[in-house]
């Protein structure tokens, strides 16, 4: 996914309209941190609160994939029965506005997990989507890809792997970079025309 990039504003913006979305871009970050919180502390009832009723929530390898309310609710249940205590953190944001209610995000994302009794690392993004309303932004659609999800002991070797989403008991390939066209073109070791 190639993310767009931002216009810096133009003389035609009011100040009042630049500062509406410097506040929006500011919530949406709001958003998404308390998404990490309300992860790591595994409270649902906050977890409800930041999507839509319609919202979908999925990976792009397929294991995860929910669309409404309730059914992520029950989906993050279903995660927590193997998952013991974890710590996400957020890192770059980029968020792009498609209209004053709706907006996209790329956030990349590290987390230590402690999954099926033994210590994982995982590095992943989020596609986002948010809408907002009523004043309020939430998401409403989510989708994470992974990077690495490893056992902390195979990290220094499973890093030049492929298959190094191993959050089930058969590892998979990664969803990025390999699998980018970018990457694909600019790949070590192929051969320039």
């Amino acid at each position: 996914m190639t993310i767009p990039h931002r216009a810096p504003p133009t003389a035609t913006n009011t100040l009042e309209s630049r500062l509406a979305a410097v506040e929006d871009q500011l919530a949406i970050r709001d958003l998404t941190a308390r998404y990490n919180f309300a992860i790591d502390n595994r409270d649902l009832t906050a977890v409800a609160e930041l999507f839509t009723d319609q919202a979908s929530f999925g990976s792009k390898d397929g294991a995860m994939r929910a669309t409404g309310r309730e059914a992520i609710l029950k989906q993050f249940e279903s995660r927590f029965s193997v998952l013991g205590a974890t710590n996400h953190v957020a890192h770059d944001h980029v968020i792009w506005f498609d209209s004053a209610t709706q907006a996209q995000g790329q956030l990349s994302v590290h987390a230590e997990v402690w999954r099926n009794e033994q210590p994982m690392l995982t590095a992943l993004r989020y596609s986002d989507r948010y809408a907002k309303a009523d004043g309020l932004w939430r998401f409403s659609e989510r989708l994470l890809s992974f990077f690495y999800y490893l056992n902390v002991g195979d990290y220094p070797t499973a890093m030049g792997q492929l298959e190094r989403n191993r959050a089930s008991h058969t590892p998979v390939a990664a969803d990025y970079p390999e699998r980018l066209a970018t990457y694909v073109e600019l790949r070590p070791g192929k051969s320039k025309p």
